[in-house]
């Protein structure tokens, strides 16, 4: 059953209220489609309408994001809020106090306070589970983040490396991770073997990029500091004081693993990002990111961190289209029973 809700933007600012809406209210249109809702607006007065958690949600992102509009809010600011908001919503009556109190209460409650320095700013986790994933790979030599596409496994653990390279805790980076075909194959990609992997790598060269720039990190690569390569090079290699990223682990072969495990050497530290949702190996083949949940869970000193889909951070469609494959498999293992 829908209901609506009333809220309204106090104090009453126009360029404070222009940056809320966007143009041409464009960041409410974000919010309605995040949220599920509809929202209206006269002058500094909002509607908000829905379903009564959605609604309350809905409320709750704006009164976040009143609390950052005394600039212009991006697309980002917009879908961060709303990840906020559904993993910490503010309780109904604390929505409707004042925008100065609203901001206190963020900056002291808000589970993005643990905040990673880098030199291009400072990152923050954004849900309960990142930051106990930030905890954990802080407080421990291995930690395994497993769990859905844009929950920030492999940012955060980028993010993090960053840091403990800034501030000297390890003499390098070293970044990984399988070249396994999601239903291409590398023969085909033009070039010798380092062009072909480069693409499956990508995405660790933009996290880096995003977190030291273009010009730093390109410096780091030339001095050997940082390091990108597919995990069969990693065979025969002991790592010490480095900071080690193996990605993608749900295409790992069980010895693959072993192998990459049995790397870590004396003032090292390890972290091992994988999806068991999305496995592109030989149908048959078992994955050594399962096997290591299996065979590690109660080894002491290692760390697991689960993710769900509460904890993407992408556009809001992402954790629908996660939770609409997730029914579909659970249908599938009620009807195989």
């Amino acid at each position: 059953m829908g209901i609506e809700l009333l809220w309204q933007a106090v104090p009453q600012d126009n360029l404070r209220l222009a940056n809320l809406c966007g143009a041409l209210d464009a960041n409410l249109r974000q919010l309605e489609v995040a949220f599920d809702v509809v929202i209206a607006r006269r002058d500094h007065h909002f509607s908000v309408q829905g379903a009564a958690e959605p609604v309350h949600l809905a409320r709750s992102a704006l009164q976040r994001l009143w609390a950052q509009a005394e600039r212009p809010l991006t697309m980002d600011d917009v879908q961060l809020a709303y990840v906020e908001a559904r993993n910490a919503p503010l309780p109904l009556a604390e929505v409707e106090e004042s925008v100065a109190a609203v901001s206190k209460t963020l900056a002291v409650e808000a589970p993005g306070v643990l905040a990673l320095r880098t030199r291009k700013g400072r990152v923050a986790p954004r849900t309960p589970r990142q930051v106990a994933y930030v905890e954990a790979i802080r407080s421990h030599d291995i930690t395994f983040g497993i769990g859905p596409a844009g929950t920030g496994k492999t940012f955060l653990a980028v993010a993090c490396a960053v840091e403990a390279f800034e501030r000297e805790q390890v003499e390098r980076i070293l970044l990984t991770r399988p070249a396994v075909e999601a239903g291409e194959r590398l023969g085909f990609l033009p070039g010798d073997l380092a062009q072909k992997v480069d693409p499956y790598l990508r995405p660790l060269y933009d996290a880096l990029y995003d977190l030291m720039g273009a010009e730093r990190v390109a410096k780091l690569f030339e001095r050997g500091a940082i390091e990108i390569a597919p995990l069969a090079f990693m065979r025969g290699r002991t790592l010490n004081h480095a900071f080690v990223i193996l990605d993608e682990a749900q295409n790992t072969t069980p010895e693959q693993m072993k192998m990459f495990l049995t790397r870590i050497g004396i003032g090292s530290k390890a972290v091992i990002t994988g999806d068991l949702t999305q496995i592109d190996l030989p149908r048959g083949a078992k994955s050594g990111l399962a096997e290591a949940v299996e065979v590690l869970q109660a080894v002491r000193g290692l760390a697991f961190q689960r993710f769900h889909r509460e904890d993407v951070v992408r556009h809001p469609l992402v954790a629908r289209i996660i939770e609409a494959y997730e029914r579909v498999e659970e249908a599938r293992r009620e009807a195989g029973r």
